[in-house]
């Protein structure tokens, strides 16, 4: 047993996404999204609670290199729980398999479903290749159903890389229209089991819903996509901030007594203002007794 184990009832999932390892080829080790995403690795694995997993939600590479997937590897390998790993567009899909070969499905997307403790986690693949947006094409959709149709009674969290809403942030979304968009959202409609679905892409936290199913974004490990809801000239530049050099993020989603509820945590260093000493006893005590 794990520190942070004893009476745990419920189910924790760590979510890392859009490390964009290789962004800097040539700094190999000392690359700045590397460094970033080993203090967000040293930050999960010192947690007083041990997640049950960690997914990583795709962009793990810039483009593709396959040393740098041989990094993430060795990387995660430290942990002490499993590690799930997905495709973003960036990824080469060939490349991250050859590393992670366990998490293809029968047509070579990466894709797969594990469960803890009565908790169904389904990963999708929605990379398409020379695209930057999502793809979930008429293969993957009938996977997906047929993940959801054999697992009808069992509570179900989806991942996938692309956000299928529109945040506002126009460079970055997906229009409606869009045949993916629209494939994803019919797909998952019918099956009331997915209490939640759990994405990267847009480097920034993010509440939504996809009909009545509750969705949230994780800021990147990378540095943020700006913070900007006008809308975008295509054609001509207007020198908006596009990426800024926010902590890198990781988010906890918290399973227990039937509801799911996200945590979104920075990585940095700055001071701890307040300790459970025996001071705040009494406090702790009062709040305790008001709940009854």
């Amino acid at each position: 047993m794990t520190r942070g184990d004893e009476g745990k009832a419920g189910v924790i999932i760590a979510q890392v996404t859009d490390t964009h390892i290789g962004y800097d080829p040539g700094a190999g080790e000392a690359e700045f999204n590397y460094l970033r995403f080993l203090a967000v690795l040293d930050a999960i694995i010192a947690l007083p609670s041990t997640p049950d997993m960690l997914v990583l939600s795709g962009d793990l590479a810039d483009n593709g290199d396959p040393d740098c997937y041989a990094r993430l590897k060795s990387a995660v390998e430290r942990c002490p729980f499993p590690v799930y790993p997905m495709a973003g567009n960036h990824d080469d899909r060939t490349e991250l398999l050859r590393a992670f070969p366990e998490y293809a499905d029968a047509n070579d997307f990466v894709q797969f479903a594990a469960e803890c403790r009565g908790l169904r986690i389904v990963c999708l693949d929605s990379l398409e290749k020379g695209r930057h947006g999502g793809a979930f094409c008429e293969n993957r959709a009938g996977w997906l159903t047929a993940q959801l149709e054999a697992h009808p009674d069992t509570p179900t969290v989806l991942f996938i890389h692309h956000p299928p809403v529109v945040a506002g942030i126009d460079w970055m979304d997906p229009r409606p229209h869009e045949e993916w968009f629209r494939r994803f959202h019919d797909t998952v409609a019918p099956h009331s089991q997915i209490v939640g679905i759990k994405c990267g892409h847009l480097h920034r936290p993010l509440h939504a819903m996809v009909g009545d199913i509750p969705l949230s974004v994780t800021p990147a490990v990378a540095p943020a996509v700006a913070l900007d809801l006008s809308p975008l000239d295509f054609d001509h530049a207007d020198a908006r901030a596009i990426v800024t050099a926010e902590p890198p993020f990781f988010s906890l989603h918290r399973w227990h007594e039937g509801a799911l509820v996200t945590h979104f945590q920075p990585v940095g260093d700055w001071p701890t203002l307040a300790r459970y000493e025996d001071k705040l006893v009494p406090m702790m005590q009062g709040l305790d007794a008001e709940r009854g």
